[in-house]
């Protein structure tokens, strides 16, 4: 595919790669738009229940304790999973329309809600864990080795990371634009149609490109949905 055929065209950018700066503006559009639905829309039909019990399964096994950040924690569908764990919550998001309907979800003083676009923000404390919930796939891919490193600049020493997202799976299907690319087409409630990010990794090729980039991540799959944990070597950093 030439640069010009992209399906993002060049913009000005902040992590130096303007198609993905334009895809990441877009992305954020499209949820900002979507708060008020998401938490009726985001189980699509045909989702295995089971599968998503075993996420939240191994998230209370690895019990994300101490000081934690949640990345684009959306209506906080996940962070109330944290809460019976950590001692202090730090919740990003880039939608202030997410944030409004996670402050009516939860309403506990040890979860601190902050709006900011991960992709510009910078970590104000050492965490203990940093976790996401199917946030991974929407990063572009480009973005894929300085999101990461991202996330070790947010850990302190023998920090730790889980994460869980919806691999590739024949329940539903996304309406892709360009696949190789990662970006998909959404229609909302309204009739909108929306573009975002949507990358699809195989589990086994996650866990070696990972390796690649200095983590120590076990990937595990569940059907249509994987989770990961696992730190740096020694707590090291990039």
């Amino acid at each position: 595919m030439r640069p010009e055929d992209s399906a993002y065209p060049p913009t000005q950018g902040g992590w130096g790669d303007d198609r993905s700066d334009h895809a990441i503006q877009e992305q954020i559009a499209y949820y900002r738009r979507r708060a008020g639905e998401y938490d009726e829309t985001s189980k699509p039909a045909g989702d295995p229940s089971a599968e998503g019990n075993a996420l939240r399964a191994a998230l209370r096994e690895f019990a994300p304790r101490g000081r934690v950040l949640e990345m684009a924690c959306g209506t906080g569908l996940y962070t109330v999973d944290l809460i019976p764990f950590a001692d202090e919550i730090t919740a990003l998001d880039a939608s202030p329309e997410m944030l409004e309907q996670a402050h009516l979800r939860i309403a506990d003083p040890k979860v601190r809600f902050v709006h900011a676009d991960v992709f510009s923000w910078k970590p104000d404390r050492p965490y203990d864990v940093v976790f996401f919930s199917f946030w991974l796939s929407h990063v572009p891919l480009p973005l894929f080795e300085r999101f990461w490193d991202l996330v070790a600049a947010c850990l302190g020493p023998r920090g730790r990371v889980f994460f869980m997202d919806e691999g590739r799976h024949l329940h539903w299907r996304e309406e892709f634009v360009d696949e190789a690319a990662g970006v998909v087409r959404r229609t909302l409630q309204d009739g909108s149609e929306h573009r975002a990010v949507k990358v699809l990794w195989n589990v086994g090729e996650l866990e070696e490109r990972l390796r690649g980039l200095g983590w120590d991540i076990r990937v595990t799959g569940t059907g249509a949905f994987y989770w990961g944990q696992g730190g740096r070597p020694n707590g090291g950093t990039p």
